[in-house]
């Protein structure tokens, strides 16, 4: 009687529905590029980030940092120099300390927009304001005491002084201008911020 050398052939296993096995035993012929195996269902992770950023909005404006003083722009001087491209100008300004503790100031800028472009500078020490004063005495009108760097104004006290700054357009170009922001920078606290 002949041989049957021939092995029987096996049957291929039956696939198996991907929902029907277990999860944490996935047989390696399975495909891991689908999204169905990578990502979460979107629509609790929309809705936990949508919860996230209520809680930070309403947190943020809870603890939102105001400033602790309030001020006014009273009046404001302005000389053209005397070469004709700059102007000097001095300021008046009333700043009140809401707060419950001393404010004192770091520092002072103002912040110019013109037709011609925007500007900044820093108020002028004292010792520079009164030689503009003896300069120019038409700068000194209705002028007060220099509201300084480094002044100390107690909780619910205010100061009113003057702040000089120059820039470099003309008498007419700043008289023109779109708009005038001057901020009192004290120290560790919210800058106030006075606009014209």
């Amino acid at each position: 009687m002949p041989e049957n050398n021939a092995k029987p052939k096996p049957t291929p296993a039956p696939k198996q529905d991907a929902d029907s096995y277990d999860r944490a035993h996935v047989p390696m012929g399975e495909e891991f590029d689908k999204a169905k195996w990578t990502l979460p269902p979107w629509q609790p992770v929309v809705i936990a980030l949508v919860i996230v950023g209520i809680v930070v909005a309403i947190f943020s404006w809870v603890t939102k940092v105001k400033p602790q003083g309030k001020a006014t722009i009273d009046n404001i001087n302005v000389v053209q120099l005397q070469a004709g491209d700059s102007v000097l100008v001095a300021i008046n300004a009333t700043l009140n300390n809401t707060g419950k503790k001393p404010l004192w100031i770091h520092d002072i800028k103002a912040h110019v927009t013109t037709e011609k472009g925007d500007f900044s500078d820093e108020a002028a020490p004292a010792v520079d304001v009164e030689r503009y004063y003896q300069a120019f005495p038409d700068l000194k009108q209705n002028t007060l005491p220099a509201l300084l760097p480094e002044a100390k104004i107690a909780p619910g006290g205010q100061q009113a002084g003057t702040m000089v700054f120059s820039f470099p357009v003309t008498k007419d170009v700043f008289d023109k201008r779109k708009s005038l922001t001057v901020t009192i920078q004290p120290y560790d606290q919210k800058a106030v911020v006075l606009t014209q």
